[in-house]
């Protein structure tokens, strides 16, 4: 049984982060999500800020912080003390709001999650976890009771308006394809918008850049192997074995993306077979390691082979080689600034097919429409354009959309 003593201690250290939380700043996805729902699942990269959206929405929405508790599941406390008696003691003592962090270290967490569901139906329930994350309804159906969200890395929009630099609303990609002239006329009046956009390239994705300053490099590095060495085994079950080919497969995908790989070469150079390739593939895919371009989304298939293969984001990139390619790099923060609110998929022409509609083909100031031409609804993403015109559309803008 949890004592008054114990429980004393968590809400101590829950009170502690609450207040220590900033609310100068907050990610796109906070005012997205409806926080009275029962039951909502918050989901993402590592370091991504779900913590801090969490906090965030305590300290700034519930006005008897008495009835909030916040707890996350990595503590060691919790190797010796069971989530269920926590809960009990919390509800039979005035709580309203659990909010469970890191989720995914609990080995039965749907059912967990269920349970409180079910057995605490006043009781307002928050979880978040790795973007690994999978709902299992074999396990405990979760999908009739959850509201589960997703919080990507930063885009470039709020960077700029972390950095203080610009402040504006989300911008509609079909807003964007129709008035991205006037749109960067605007912002290009107000702030030199290339050199924001080059530092954001090399250090603005994760949140913690701030904190973490001249180490930010080195924090990505932590993040990398706590995903492979914790979240990985945690999520997925695998071994040590698995992990460290799927670390080894990360560093030769680093080196080599986004041409398309000869996949039986390097199955081969990992001791490895097609299937066990393929799942670790879509391991560090799901962990928000690297982005899989195939042909059609909505067809493929659990072990199907990637067209292309990108690191996820391009401060990865910065992180794990040191050669990036400005063509690579350009092709990168596209695909992740468009697939973390689009359906985008591989081409027979052209770079990129953006919701089965928009062809785009992305490149450097000389970039032309030879490739393109004469197909419908296609434009250029141009790299070191700070005012585009027609079809010509600045890479820049593309960080706009969330």
């Amino acid at each position: 049984m949890i004592s008054a003593e114990d429980f004393a201690k968590i809400e101590l250290s829950s009170k502690r982060r609450i207040s220590k939380a900033p609310t100068d700043f907050h990610r796109y996805l906070f005012n997205k999500i409806d926080w009275e729902n029962k039951l909502i699942g918050i989901k993402g990269p590592k370091g991504g800020g779900k913590t801090t959206l969490i906090l965030q929405h305590i300290k700034e929405d519930i006005r008897d912080k008495d009835t909030a508790l916040y707890i996350s599941l990595d503590d060691l406390w919790f190797t010796t003390h069971d989530v269920k008696e926590l809960v009990e003691y919390h509800f039979t003592h005035g709580g309203k709001y659990l909010f469970v962090d890191e989720v995914h270290y609990h080995p039965l967490w749907q059912r967990l999650m269920k349970n409180i569901y079910d057995e605490y139906p006043e009781l307002n329930v928050v979880f978040s976890g790795s973007s690994m994350l999978h709902i299992d309804n074999a396990q405990a159906d979760l999908s009739r009771r959850l509201q589960l969200n997703t919080l990507h890395g930063m885009s470039f929009r709020e960077y700029l308006i972390y950095e203080g630099i610009y402040n504006m609303q989300p911008v509609s990609l079909d807003e964007l394809i129709k008035h991205h002239v006037d749109i960067a006329m605007e912002i290009s009046n107000h702030i030199k918008v290339l050199p924001a956009f080059e530092k954001y390239c090399v250090s603005g994705y994760y949140p913690f850049y701030k904190e973490a300053k001249n180490s930010y490099h080195d924090r990505i590095t932590q993040v990398v192997n706590q995903i492979l060495e914790s979240d990985y085994p945690t999520v997925e079950g695998v071994t040590i074995s698995t992990i460290r080919k799927t670390r080894k497969m990360l560093m030769v995908l680093a080196e080599s993306v986004p041409q398309t790989l000869n996949m039986s070469l390097l199955f081969r150079e990992l001791e490895t077979d097609r299937n066990q390739g393929l799942k670790m593939l879509g391991a560090l895919q799901r962990s928000g390691l690297v982005n899989l371009l195939n042909c059609d989304t909505k067809s493929i298939k659990p072990l199907s082979r990637p067209e292309k293969i990108y690191l996820n984001n391009t401060n990865l990139m910065h992180t794990l080689t040191n050669r990036v390619n400005t063509g690579t790099m350009c092709e990168t923060f596209f695909l992740n600034q468009l697939s973390n609110v689009h359906e985008v998929c591989f081409p027979k022409q052209g770079d990129f097919f953006v919701d089965h509609k928009y062809l785009f083909e992305v490149g450097g100031k000389s970039k032309t429409f030879e490739q393109i031409k004469d197909i419908p609804n296609s434009y250029l993403a141009v790299d070191d354009t700070e005012i585009g015109r027609q079809n010509r559309i600045p890479l820049w803008m593309f960080g706009l959309l969330y």
